[in-house]
């Protein structure tokens, strides 16, 4: 119970002394809105920000897929082939360092001008893609020694040793992977629309830039609350997935 009612009386606090010190201060409103004025803010925006926010997690879980499915695949070519291993990952690495912001504009011109929301899923899709990539490889050759042995006492063939070994020991380093690349798949979807979205692609990142715009501060600040409670559902779902998927396996 603690552990619930800690945070809760110390963010009632935090509030508190915010809005004591705008009052007490006399804080302009478009500088830094009391607590009650975002409060308000967000039940009067409340339909348009839900809207929004379910256009970034659309974005975010369809970049998150795409991201599982090429990485998860290159993963094991790689796994396979220490030559292809030498070969792709400082590519991985330097896409993985390289700036969101950078290649922003390159990825708006080959996605085209008139569709930016294949702009912004492509590039939460680059975030999202090195720790799952990241996570299957080390996964699948972190193999137990002895059952390696146990493999080749049997005569196993490498099929068999992909599938019965090799896979199943990457589990928890893959969902690890997937948990951290869903976080990150939320804030590039976020970055990118603020790089390289419009209109057209009208997540919460567009809500704060329109508010933003409009010197409706307590509308941003709504926008940014609806984005924390977004990422923190979204990690506690990831979170509680991978307890469940990980009972499993160990079960197995």
């Amino acid at each position: 119970m603690s552990a619930i009612l800690s945070p809760l009386v110390l963010i009632g606090l935090l509030l508190t002394i915010w809005e004591l010190t705008c009052a007490r201060l006399a804080v302009p409103a478009y500088l830094l809105p009391p607590p009650s004025a975002i409060g308000a803010a967000l039940v009067a925006s409340w339909p348009l920000l839900l809207a929004s926010a379910w256009g970034t997690l659309s974005t975010a879980l369809l970049a998150l897929v795409m991201a599982s499915l090429l990485a998860c695949g290159l993963a094991l070519a790689v796994s396979l082939s220490p030559l292809l291993e030498d070969a792709i990952r400082p590519i991985a690495v330097t896409l993985q360092v390289t700036p969101l912001v950078a290649i922003a504009p390159l990825v708006t011109i080959w996605a085209g001008i008139d569709h930016p929301e294949r702009a912004v899923i492509g590039l939460a899709a680059v975030v999202a893609f090195f720790p799952i990539f990241s996570g299957a490889l080390s996964g699948l050759k972190a193999v137990d020694p002895d059952l390696a042995r146990l493999f080749d006492l049997y005569g196993a063939t490498s099929a068999q040793r992909l599938w019965r070994l090799r896979l199943p020991s990457a589990v928890p380093a893959l969902l690890e992977g997937h948990k951290v690349a869903a976080g990150l798949a939320v804030i590039g979807a976020v970055v990118a629309e603020f790089v390289a979205g419009s209109g057209g692609a009208q997540g919460l990142a567009w809500r704060i830039l329109e508010s933003y715009n409009r010197l409706q501060t307590a509308r941003v600040f709504a926008a940014l609350l609806t984005l924390a409670l977004l990422g923190v559902a979204l990690h506690a779902l990831m979170e509680l997935a991978e307890r469940r998927l990980l009972a499993l396996w160990r079960g197995r």
